[in-house]
Formats: structure tokens, sequence, C-alpha cells
């Protein structure tokens, strides 16, 4: 699988679905560990629950690393507009804050784009929830995924989705996966 950021973007096109599941990747501009400051968590989750209250959907899993973000959505059955929410949520997020401002007038906090996948059937799905609740041991921050604050491992491990000990080994399915 390719990684998502190589490339020309500008031949990307997007896939919307009404009420579809989604995997993203939203990453943080040059790669800066702005989301390793529990303000900036607060923060984050503050614009998350600001933008799903105009703008209903469904957090089905996610993980926040110190320079990226991936999560899974669902919307409802008759809105595919996962970009403005997007929008909304990093302009939330970036209000207040003191960057630098790029060319385009936008503070350099994001990357301009991010990734999306259109998860086509319950295998996709569950690669991409093992492949985010697995990212915080991928990139050695904890030896399981449990030990990690910011993720919806705990919720998914409560809700019967996942056994006790899951995680302590890289899962079958994901190794060749590349959504940084």
């Amino acid at each position: 699988m390719d990684p998502p950021f190589e490339g020309d973007m500008s031949e990307y096109r997007r896939i919307y679905q009404p009420g579809g599941s989604y995997f993203f990747t939203i990453v943080t501009h040059q790669r800066l560990q702005i989301l390793s400051q529990p303000d900036n968590i607060v923060r984050l989750k503050s614009a998350f629950d600001r933008v799903m209250k105009k703008y209903p959907f469904t957090m089905e899993a996610f993980v926040i690393l110190p320079d990226h973000i991936h999560c899974i959505w669902r919307l409802p059955s008759a809105d595919s507009d996962y970009s403005t929410r997007w929008r909304l949520i990093k302009s939330h997020f970036s209000t207040g804050l003191n960057y630098p401002v790029n060319e385009r007038g936008e503070k350099d906090i994001w990357q301009k784009r991010f990734w999306e996948h259109l998860l086509r059937d319950e295998d996709d799905w569950r690669r991409h929830m093992n492949y985010i609740h697995y990212n915080p041991v991928k990139h050695g921050y904890v030896q399981n995924p449990i030990n990690w604050p910011h993720s919806s491992f705990g919720q998914a491990l409560k809700d019967g989705l996942y056994a006790s000990g899951w995680g302590s080994e890289e899962p079958s399915g994901i190794s060749r996966m590349d959504l940084e």
C-alpha cells in the first residue's frame, strides 16, 4: 500500500459516500509534536465536540499521537461531508494559537490535506481499527495499547472488541499498512 502523502495530490479525488465509514490520518505541519502538550489535547477534544454538535458523526475509533491523528468515523445516512468537518476541527483547534501564517493566510499547525479511506467491508474496518489501536506501540510510545491514554482502545476493550492483552505483538494484517 502506498504511503498516503506521496505523489501529486492535485490529482487526488476524494470519495464521498453518505453514511460511509472512513479511516482518516491528519498530520501536523512538519510533524511538529504539538499534540504531546496536554493543553492541546484538551483543545483538540473541544474542537471535535464543537463540530460534532453542529455536524454529527460517530467516532468509532481514534488515537492521538504527538504529531498525527488516526480515526474512524461513521457519517449520518444522508451526509457525506467529512471535508467540512475536518476544516472546522482544524480551524477551531487553531483559533487562539500563536503560530506563523503561511502564504494562504493559514496558521502552520496542520498539513494542508488529510488522508481518507472509505472502509469497504467488515475486514477492512477491522484492519484499520487494529492499525489505529496498535499505532502507539508501533511508534514505540508504549508496550501495549492499553497504556496509551489518548486512544479509544480502552473503550473498545470494554466493549469486547479486543481480548485482554491484545496488542503486545503486532496484529496480523497490518504489517504492510503504512498510513502515516
